[in-house]
């Protein structure tokens, strides 16, 4: 199995508050691009997109969509590979540009304005890539357990260039395993590990892993771990932008991402008794930020 852990271990015009409304339908529930897939899982009002990390299917988001649906028209994205899907056009450089370019498509092939956006992990990173390229596009911004550049959770100092080689040492070890967790049984045993403070959750997170293209997981995690958008926050200038993070790590978390996000005008939002998949070990806080963050003014 791959072990998330070895993840951590390295581990622009404004845009307007306008409501986002599905202008046309989709011509079916799921809409499939290059590098992701898009499903509609229903509800009316304001459009709500949500992206999951590393590895992780839709699904991550189960738990949140039905109260979602109550007030918004819910879209899930999951990245061709990760949850046992076909790879698509992921087998190869610049998958992070493509899941951005596959979203900003989607928006305007089906005249989505401004809906919001949230994102899980390196879906947090995709959604702050989106709100920098396309700023025309994104209503407001939630970022889920995500820094804008990773590298500074093993060294304050780390650049983009100088984590590339062990990135890349990484990517290919992980490509190399590829076929050796498909056919695997399903983790029932607790693997350990700090992406969930549960047996149960981290169990779940395992199989997810598991599940997921190797191939895939080892280029998107390098683009993750090379790409560093501390310079570009600024940029993000939609509002709300709310950056929800774990507080399972202690008290060196709050520094962390204070930090990180140091003049970018992003609302911090902590979650007490957490780790990473903070819908997994706090789902009525990680519900409460979220329907706050789509309501907010």
């Amino acid at each position: 199995m791959i072990r998330f852990a070895i993840y951590l271990a390295l581990a622009t015009v404004p845009a307007t508050n306008a409501t986002a409304q599905v202008r046309a339908a989709a011509p079916s529930p799921m809409v499939q691009h290059q590098h992701i897939s898009i499903r509609d899982e229903g509800g009316t009002g304001p459009v709500v997109i949500l992206i999951p990390g590393l590895a992780s299917p839709r699904a991550v988001y189960d738990g949140i969509v039905p109260t979602l649906r109550k007030t918004h028209h819910v879209l899930t994205v999951e990245v061709n590979g990760f949850g046992g899907s076909d790879p698509g056009a992921n087998l190869k450089p610049g998958l992070l540009d493509g899941i951005v370019a596959d979203i900003a498509a989607h928006l305007a092939d089906r005249g989505i304005d401004a809906p919001a956006i949230a994102g899980h992990s390196m879906g947090g990173l995709v959604a702050m890539m989106l709100a920098v390229r396309h700023p025309g596009r994104v209503g407001r911004v939630m970022i889920i357990d995500a820094l804008p550049f990773i590298g500074t959770l093993f060294d304050p100092a780390a650049t983009a260039s100088n984590v590339a080689p062990r990135a890349a040492q990484m990517r290919n070890g992980i490509a190399a395993k590829h076929g050796a967790t498909r056919d695997a049984p399903a983790v029932t045993t607790d693997p350990g590990g700090i992406w969930s403070n549960t047996a149960a959750g981290r169990i779940q997170v395992a199989n997810w892993s598991e599940r997921a293209d190797q191939r895939v997981v080892a280029q998107a995690m390098y683009e993750d771990l090379t790409t560093d958008l501390r310079a570009d926050l600024p940029k993000i200038a939609v509002r709300p932008f709310h950056v929800l993070y774990a507080t399972g790590a202690g008290p060196q978390a709050k520094a962390v991402w204070e930090r990180d996000y140091a003049g970018s005008g992003a609302t911090l939002v902590p979650v007490a008794d957490s780790w990473h998949f903070i819908m997994l070990d706090q789902p009525a806080a990680f519900e409460r930020a979220m329907v706050h963050f789509l309501a907010a003014r």
